[in-house]
């Protein structure tokens, strides 16, 4: 099959043809529809996310079930599937606690670019290709653990659902799980990338009151009226703390970091009203942040890193799916550009120059 390959970080990826295996014991394999291209995607183009090296991309797709392993039940050949980056094993300690995110075996199979067991169903002349986040779907085939591949009604459209494997899926679930926005609440988001456009029009569908879009482009600015805020502020323009805190009172009861900067994470910190909670959605890497404790301490604000753990996938997905297509959420609006396989590199480049919102690739 063909896959999008990247050997070394900072060059190019390339379009190759690569072995794949078929699905061992709890794995399916997938054939791909279409993939978003995420930001995530980018820490790894630039090793800010370590990477065992050569790896086919892509972590946000959804396609049709080929084919099943042995001991998977609950999928079938035919099934239409959006790929989750969160499969888990179902029997280590965080598994029986409930905690499928935070899978002991997934967690180290993820950074050792394998499947849940540890080994790779990709190579290329004899040598192994490493798995992005259990997915690859930067190619037109996929092997990926059953409990990460997860059943999706079949009138919705493959390429749109590509979406809610990573992106959509980490902004609903960042608003209804972690943060649990409440009806009449105020929210502000800095960043309205794919992330962020996400994470406003669940909180406008949870019914917060105040929604504040922060961000320093104009045209995503003017995108994150229509996906829900009731204000807008342009960074590069005004102090967005400032803006925020005359917008709303005083400040915020939850602001959402989706770019990942420590100086804006000190802004929207910043930007809370006491007892208000700040959840990170972007990648910081190393980052250390200078916090004042007293400061939290004293006005009872949180600080927590939130995201894709805080979906439940197998309630989440199907859950977002049925709300796009009864339209709640927005899926269309959210693409701005389309490739195939052959032109993922314009995608990355897009993607570096801050341009659109999300673009998906097709594999043929």
């Amino acid at each position: 099959m063909r896959a999008a390959v990247l050997r070394k970080i900072d060059t190019p990826l390339q379009v190759e043809e690569i072995a794949l295996d078929p699905p061992q014991a709890g794995e399916v394999l997938v054939r791909i529809a279409a993939s978003g291209v995420c930001h995530s995607d980018l820490h790894r183009y630039h090793g800010s996310f370590p990477s065992p090296l050569p790896m086919v991309m892509g972590h946000e797709g959804a396609g049709v079930v080929e084919a099943v392993g042995p001991s998977v039940q609950g999928i079938e050949v035919g099934d239409h599937v959006v790929l989750s980056i969160g499969p888990y094993c179902g029997v280590c300690e965080t598994c029986g606690a409930g905690r499928f995110f935070h899978c002991e075996r997934s967690a180290s199979a993820r950074a050792a670019g394998g499947l849940l067991d540890g080994t790779a169903r990709l190579c290329a002349g004899g040598e192994r290709i490493s798995h992005h986040s259990f997915v690859s779907s930067f190619a037109e085939y996929a092997v990926v653990p059953a409990t990460g591949a997860i059943p999706v009604r079949r009138d919705a459209p493959l390429d749109k659902v590509a979406l809610v494997g990573c992106g959509v899926t980490t902004g609903f679930a960042s608003v209804i799980n972690d943060a649990q926005v409440q009806p009449g609440s105020s929210v502000a988001v800095f960043g309205c990338g794919g992330v962020g456009l996400n994470v406003l029009q669940t909180a406008a569908l949870a019914g917060a009151a105040t929604i504040v879009a922060v961000d320093i482009s104009r045209e995503k600015l003017e995108l994150a009226e229509a996906f829900g805020a009731t204000h807008a502020v342009d960074a590069s323009q005004a102090d967005p703390v400032s803006a925020i805190r005359d917008a709303t009172g005083g400040g915020v009861d939850h602001a959402f970091e989706a770019i990942g900067s420590p100086e804006v994470v000190l802004q929207a910190l910043a930007s809370l009203r006491p007892g208000g909670q700040c959840l990170v959605l972007g990648w910081l890497g190393d980052a250390v942040l200078p916090v004042r404790w007293w400061e939290l301490m004293g006005q009872r604000q949180r600080l927590q890193f939130s995201g894709f753990g805080a979906a439940r996938t197998r309630h989440d997905i199907p859950r977002i799916v049925d709300l796009y297509m009864a339209g709640k959420l927005k899926l269309d609006e959210l693409v701005s550009h389309t490739f195939g396989l052959d032109e993922v590199n314009k995608a990355f480049e897009l993607l570096e120059q801050g341009e659109g919102t999300r673009s998906l690739i097709y594999p043929s």
